[in-house]
């Protein structure tokens, strides 16, 4: 009997034991990590030694399931953009959506998702400007079609809706890199400027919260207004 009660105690002892990380949980805990550490620090400034701290593993185990710190990081990097760009394409190359309705949609998913990673512009801007590169993987990853396949499909469908809405006396001539430029850019760069922003107006969170709200409303307004004759 006493033997039945050492061996039930060891077996209780066991089966308290924490199950080791399955190797899916493993990773995900490192691509974690390193997200956490490339959106503070940028590719060149993060170390493999502090992403392997930052999830409790091993270095060794960070070279296992992603080889190298290049790799990781185009894998932080695609994770980063992955809900970010697809839409874009989808929504700025579809013919059935109106002009207006474009815009519109553009400006409202970009706030939305950049008020949910609004670290994301400073860290592309840097990965793109270090790592020119990756412009062109992101797109081939997240599509799997190359730039010079996708982006001339989208420019010629603006194309065609400027010069509709043109032809209409709805807006003045423009070219579709400049529509694009225009609304990528006012969407993005308060996100970019925020510390200055909010040194210079003296905003709290609760301001800053109230600005993107109204430009989410008023910016597609102020896009087309800006547009017409």
């Amino acid at each position: 009997m006493a033997a039945v009660r050492v061996a039930g105690k060891a077996a209780g002892k066991a089966s308290a034991q924490p199950e080791p990380d399955r190797p899916a949980d493993t990773e995900q805990r490192i691509l974690d990590a390193a997200h956490r550490v490339f959106m503070a620090r940028g590719t060149a400034g993060a170390r493999m030694q502090d992403i392997a701290r930052e999830a409790g593993v091993n270095q060794a185990l960070l070279h296992y399931y992603f080889r190298s710190k290049e790799r990781l990081a185009e894998a932080v990097f695609r994770r980063a953009t992955s809900d970010l760009l697809p839409p874009l394409i989808a929504i700025l190359g579809d013919p059935r959506i109106g002009l207006r309705d474009k815009v519109t949609r553009v400006v409202h998913h970009e706030i939305d998702q950049l008020s949910r990673t609004p670290y994301l512009p400073g860290y592309l801007l840097g990965e793109l400007s270090q790592y020119p590169q990756r412009g062109e993987q992101l797109i081939a990853l997240l599509t799997g079609i190359r730039p010079s396949t996708v982006v001339p499909g989208v420019l010629e469908t603006v194309e065609r809706q400027l010069r509709a809405a043109q032809r209409k006396g709805e807006i003045r001539a423009t070219t579709p890199q400049d529509f694009l430029i225009t609304v990528m850019s006012m969407c993005i760069f308060p996100f970019i400027a925020r510390p200055m922003l909010e040194t210079l107006f003296q905003w709290n969170d609760e301001q800053w919260t109230s600005l993107l709200a109204r430009r989410r409303r008023e910016l597609p307004e102020i896009i087309l207004g800006a547009l017409r004759r």
